[in-house]
């Protein structure tokens, strides 16, 4: 029963550390840099695809 108090008590000290820094994010995060860089990976996946499947010699 100590331990779990003792943990329970760590957990809630942790989490009243940490309330601060996201209660003061209340927007909504932008994804925009990570959008770009999925979007280019899939471009280039689709391109060496067109490649592959149409202009290269076997």
């Amino acid at each position: 029963m100590r331990i779990l108090l003792g943990v329970l008590g760590i957990c809630g000290a942790v989490m009243l550390s940490v309330w601060p820094a996201l209660a003061d994010e209340l927007k909504a995060p932008d994804y925009a840099g990570i959008s770009y860089m999925y979007y280019s990976l899939i471009v280039a996946i689709l391109g060496w695809g067109v490649y592959d499947t149409f202009f290269r010699k076997s």
